[in-house]
């Protein structure tokens, strides 16, 4: 074997062993990447952080709409305040409630059936005792001013009607007889003023506690979608077939060396 063949050879060698080392180094790149991306899909499927955010604004009366200039989607504050149900304590007091459920040690678990049934029953129970009990501190009120407004818009609106039942018999009202119609108006109503605005209280209370039913509905169904995920513990046995199959993706067969190398080149010349 003379020395051109010698250094023919040793370069095979040499580019033989840079192609394995090539070979090796995106195969170890490809399973970081495919790591941190099983990472980041178990995180996403356990984490519930956004769920009870949305649910925190939702209970608060909160819109969510696209701001028409960015085309970004952004939760605003309710402007009617008949929009907000549940008083700061009793948001907290629920948001804190379902965060004991909604979470990855309940998604996790393994229930059957009627161990689920009976949860929700329980659950359903005892938030209901619980807001009955506290019924007070849990709803939102309306202030002094809400009945004040109210009234005012009720007189203002009984005024209107006395003007055009004059107007729609032909009679011209002129602005002093208008505000003589306001005067006899707050004339009757001042004896009774007080009944009035407690009056106007319970009406708002009482519009507001007809979606109250709808919202322990909602959150019966959200914690009920929780403990589903949880049936026959196929939230767990979903995230190991998932960690399964990116093992068998993410391993590569090790690179089997060039048969004989540089003595094999040998042995054929």
């Amino acid at each position: 074997m003379n020395e051109e063949q010698m250094n023919e050879a040793e370069m095979q060698v040499r580019e033989a062993n840079l192609r394995v080392e090539q070979e090796r180094t995106q195969n170890m790149q490809q399973e970081i990447m495919l790591n941190q991306q099983d990472k980041n899909i178990i995180q996403d499927q356990l984490d519930l952080g956004e769920e009870l955010e949305r649910i925190d604004f939702l209970l608060r009366g909160y819109a969510l709409e696209k701001d028409p200039k960015t085309g970004e989607r952004k939760w605003i504050p309710p402007v009617n305040q008949d929009m907000i149900i549940l008083s700061d304590y009793g948001v907290h007091l629920v948001r804190n409630t379902i965060a004991w459920y909604l979470n990855k040690n309940t998604l996790l678990s393994n229930y059957d059936d009627d161990t689920i049934r009976q949860k929700m029953e329980d659950f359903a129970s005892d938030l209901n005792d619980t807001v009955f009990m506290e019924y007070e501190k849990v709803f939102q009120y309306p202030t002094f001013e809400d009945c004040k407004d109210l009234l005012k818009e009720r007189i203002e609106n009984k005024k209107k009607m006395r003007i055009f039942a004059k107007e729609i018999l032909g009679k011209k009202m002129t602005e002093e007889e208008k505000e003589r119609i306001e005067a006899d108006l707050l004339a009757q109503i001042e004896p009774i003023l007080e009944r009035e605005l407690e009056k106007i209280k319970q009406q708002i209370m009482k519009e507001k506690l007809k979606r109250f039913m709808i919202i322990i509905r909602e959150i019966q169904d959200a914690v009920h979608s929780t403990y589903n995920r949880a049936f026959g513990g196929q939230e767990r046995r979903t995230l190991r077939e998932h960690i399964h199959v990116s093992e068998t993706t993410g391993q590569q067969p090790l690179l089997q060396q060039q048969k004989g190398g540089m003595f094999d080149f040998m042995k054929r010349k």
